[in-house]
């Protein structure tokens, strides 16, 4: 009889627990009404915060078609048939200034060769009929970049012609070694007090886009960010929930399988990506089972900076960890009476209840249906 009352028991058990399973709460977030254009499958050629490449034209075009002078330089100037007044190794100081032989202090910052020539030929005619010179540049140090932050041997850079701005790059020893998990994004390009322009990356160094690779000019200062802050969320139910590092293209299903999948309990036919613009979040749904099933990858957008990709829980989920939690429970109280059963310490306790003899309690135990056998005993009594 105790027997059938604890089997009883777990039957009663489970049936509260699919009760419970059937009225569980599904709370899905609520997807815009609108269509957010900003969920492309393809990456963005570019974006309002970089430069587009005639821009980036346009800015080069006031760039000097000929080496200017500058501080650092080294020039030799060598006067025809006068070697008093010639010189070998004249250094431009750094207020830009040269001094001359009977000609005096030259002014020759951001002055070509030929027009500082000119001016020496003619200061040296009130002293010479006629005079020949020839001005040369030996060692051109004034033509620079300053490369600042995520970058090897940030520092001043020299370039021997025109200077690019994959030249800079390169010249500063491109990303760290020590961080391999960094990566190139953007860079700005600072020119002058008033004039800032930002450069795509991605689309240079991934795509290969060399309208982007922007000329350098003279004291032009190139600043790449830190990258790490460039992250996705993936949250819910996944196996590995986290941040992940955006690193060039990240699709939807990029960073799922990152995260490690769905687990068991996912709703694979609600899951949502989760889009801030600015102040104002828009959430579009995507059925995964679909994109699986039909290879409809017509939602596997390109991810962006802080996008979330949120995986539901499906509405049985809650029942299976009910399930899973009582169960194991149930298990122990039916081990323990077997274990009471073949210690001899149930037949006693009929005995003592029922009157039951305890040898026939034991070939009851052996029998398949030693259940019903209980029952109709205890019935007849």
């Amino acid at each position: 009889m105790l027997r059938m009352n604890f089997v009883f028991l777990r039957h009663a058990v489970i049936i509260c627990i699919l009760a419970l399973g059937a009225c569980a709460h599904k709370e899905t977030p609520v997807e815009s009404p609108e269509l957010n254009q900003s969920f492309i499958t393809e990456p963005a050629k570019q974006k309002d915060q970089f430069a587009i490449p005639e821009k980036i034209e346009a800015l080069s075009k006031d760039l000097p078609s000929e080496y200017l002078l500058g501080p650092g330089d080294e020039l030799s100037l060598k006067v025809w048939n006068r070697p008093d007044i010639s010189d070998e190794k004249i250094i431009v100081g750094p207020d830009g200034v040269i001094n001359i032989l009977r000609v005096g202090p030259v002014k020759v910052t951001n002055r070509t060769r030929d027009d500082v020539n000119r001016e020496i030929v003619h200061k040296l005619t009130a002293f010479y009929e006629n005079p020949e010179l020839t001005l040369s540049v030996k060692t051109y140090n004034n033509n620079k970049a300053f490369v600042l932050g995520r970058v090897e041997n940030p520092g001043v850079v020299k370039f021997p012609g025109n200077g690019t701005l994959l030249e800079a790059l390169s010249l500063a020893g491109g990303l760290p070694v020590r961080q391999s998990a960094a990566f190139l994004t953007k860079c700005a390009i600072i020119r002058g007090k008033e004039q800032i322009i930002w450069v795509d990356l991605r689309e240079l160094l991934n795509n290969g886009n060399m309208a982007l690779n922007a000329p350098i000019r003279n004291n032009d200062v190139i600043f790449i960010p830190e990258s790490d802050d460039e992250l996705v969320y993936v949250m819910g139910e996944v196996k590995v929930p986290g941040a992940i590092k955006l690193k060039t293209r990240l699709t939807y299903l990029d960073a799922l399988m990152l995260a490690g999948g769905p687990t068991e309990d996912a709703n694979s036919v609600k899951t949502y990506l989760i889009r801030f613009d600015g102040k104002n979040g828009v959430t579009h749904q995507i059925d995964l089972k679909k994109m699986l099933s039909q290879a409809d990858m017509s939602d596997n957008f390109m991810l962006q900076d802080n996008d979330i990709v949120y995986v539901t829980r499906s509405g049985l989920s809650n029942f299976n960890y009910l399930l899973r939690q009582v169960l194991p429970a149930l298990q122990v109280i039916d081990l323990t009476t077997n274990t009471l059963e073949r210690f001899g310490t149930m037949p006693s306790f009929r005995k003592h209840v029922y009157g039951q003899d305890p040898n026939a309690s034991a070939t009851n135990n052996n029998n398949p249906n030693n259940i019903n056998s209980t029952t109709k005993s205890t019935l007849t009594r």
